[in-house]
C-alpha cells in the first residue's frame, strides 16, 4: 500500500494529492494514456440525453397526485402496519402519505446523485491516467444531468426536496472527502451506484407515473456504465491484493454496506413525516421493528431488484467478499446463488432498451445535421 493510503495495483488508477496539479503537467504523462476506458467513453454518444430537451423527457407531463400514488401502497412500509392503518383510514390521506414518503425516496436519490457528481469531479483532480481522468470527467457531466433531472421531477411533483437523511449524508461526506481512491470507488462506483441501479429498476417496474418510469430508464442508461468503471477497478485490483490489503478493502465495503442496510430506509429517518400525519413516531418505529427483521430482510432480498441484494451481488462479482465477512452477508442472501447468476446486473436490460430509444433520437439528429452540412 502506498504511503498515501491508496491501494494501487494498476497504473491506470495511480493517484496524486488533490492539490498536486504539478503532477498533471509531467510530460511523460501526456503520452501514457490507458485504453481501458475507451469503450465506456465512446459509448457516451450512444446514451446522451438532455433533461432540458422535451424530445428526451417532458417534465410538464401531468400526474394526479391527489388521487394516485406514485409508488404502489405495497412499497410504502408504514402503510403495512396495523397502527398506521387504524389512523390513516381516509383514502386521500393514504395517498398523500404515500406520495410524501415517495418524496423522501426521490430526495435521497437526488442527494445521492449530487454526491456522485462531486465524487466524480474529485477523481478528475487525483487520477493521473488520461483515460481514467477523461472517464471521470464524462461521469461528472452525466451525474450533473441526473441532478438536474431529479431536481426538475421533484419540482414538478412536490415543489422542492426534503433534507438529506443524516446517515446517507454522513456516508456521502465520508466517501467524497476520503483521500483514498479505493474508498471512493468501492463506496460510490460500486455500492452507491449499485444501490441506485436496484432502486431505479424497482421504481421503473412499479411506479404509476409514466414520467418517473421514463426518468428512471434514462438515468439507468448512464448508471450501467458507471458501474462498469468500478468493475474494471475490481478486475485489475482485487486479484493482486496482499491478505492485509484485501482485509482493508473488504472491511471498508462491509462498513458501507452495513451503514446502508440498517439505516437508509429505517423508520427513524422519517420521524417528521409521521408527525406531519398525526402519527406517533415511537409507535411506528416500535411496530416496524416487529415486522422488519433478519427474516423479512432475507425474504425481501430474494427479489432480483432488491437494492441490498444488488449490493451484495456487486461485492460478490468483484471478488471482495471472503470467508472473513461471508457469514454476515449470508444472513440475508445465498452467496452461492449470486455467484451462479454471473455478471449480468439488474437493470441491464432496461438500460439497453433505453439506449435503443436514445439512439433513435440522437442518430436521427446526426443524420439530419449531416444532410444540412452537405447541402451547404
Amino acid at each position: 500500500m502506498a504511503a498515501d493510503g491508496n491501494i494501487t495495483k494498476d497504473i491506470i488508477y495511480d493517484a496524486v494529492s488533490p492539490d498536486d496539479f504539478e503532477s498533471m503537467l509531467e510530460l511523460d504523462r501526456y503520452g501514457n494514456r490507458s485504453t481501458a476506458f475507451d469503450k465506456i467513453i465512446s459509448a457516451t454518444h450512444d446514451h446522451f440525453w438532455d433533461p432540458l430537451d422535451k424530445r428526451y423527457i417532458d417534465f410538464d407531463e401531468p400526474f394526479d397526485m391527489e388521487n394516485t400514488m406514485i409508488l404502489p401502497e405495497s412499497m410504502i412500509g408504514a402503510l403495512q402496519l396495523d397502527y398506521v392503518n387504524a389512523i390513516l383510514t381516509d383514502p386521500k390521506d393514504r395517498i398523500r402519505f404515500a406520495n410524501a414518503q415517495t418524496l423522501r425516496t426521490f430526495s435521497s436519490i437526488l442527494h445521492g446523485e449530487q454526491g456522485a457528481l462531486n465524487l466524480s469531479a474529485s477523481l478528475c483532480h487525483v487520477l493521473k491516467d488520461q483515460g481514467a481522468q477523461e472517464y471521470a470527467a464524462n461521469q461528472t457531466r452525466e451525474e450533473a444531468r441526473h441532478v438536474t433531472a431529479f431536481a426538475k421531477y421533484i419540482k414538478a411533483r412536490w415543489g422542492r426536496p426534503v433534507e438529506c437523511g443524516p446517515i446517507l449524508k454522513d456516508l456521502l461526506v465520508e466517501i467524497i472527502a476520503s483521500p483514498e481512491v479505493y474508498k471512493k470507488i468501492i463506496g460510490m462506483q460500486m455500492l452507491v451506484e449499485g444501490l441506485a441501479m436496484g432502486a431505479f429498476a424497482t421504481v421503473f417496474q412499479q411506479t404509476n407515473d409514466p414520467l418517473a418510469r421514463k426518468l428512471m430508464q434514462l438515468v439507468m442508461t448512464d448508471e450501467a456504465f458507471h458501474h462498469k468503471f468500478g468493475k474494471i477497478w475490481a478486475d485489475r485490483t482485487i486479484p493482486h491484493l496482499t491478505p492485509a490489503e484485501h482485509e482493508i478493502i473488504e472491511m471498508w465495503a462491509a462498513h458501507c454496506f452495513q451503514t446502508l442496510l440498517f439505516n437508509l430506509v429505517a423508520p427513524t429517518q422519517n420521524v417528521g413525516l409521521y408527525e406531519e400525519f398525526g402519527l406517533d413516531p415511537d409507535m411506528v418505529i416500535a411496530e416496524m421493528a416487529k415486522v422488519v427483521n433478519d427474516e423479512t430482510r432475507r425474504e425481501e432480498m430474494k427479489e432480483q431488484t432488491n437494492i441490498f441484494r444488488v449490493l451484495v451481488k456487486t461485492l460478490v462479482n468483484a471478488g471482495i467478499i471472503t470467508d472473513r465477512t461471508k457469514a454476515f452477508y449470508a444472513t440475508y442472501v445465498d452467496i452461492d446463488e449470486l455467484k451462479a447468476e454471473g455478471d449480468k446486473m439488474v437493470g441491464d436490460d432496461i438500460a439497453e432498451e433505453g439506449i435503443k430509444y436514445l439512439q433513435t433520437i440522437n442518430f436521427k439528429d446526426r443524420a439530419q445535421a449531416a444532410i444540412r452540412i452537405a447541402a451547404e
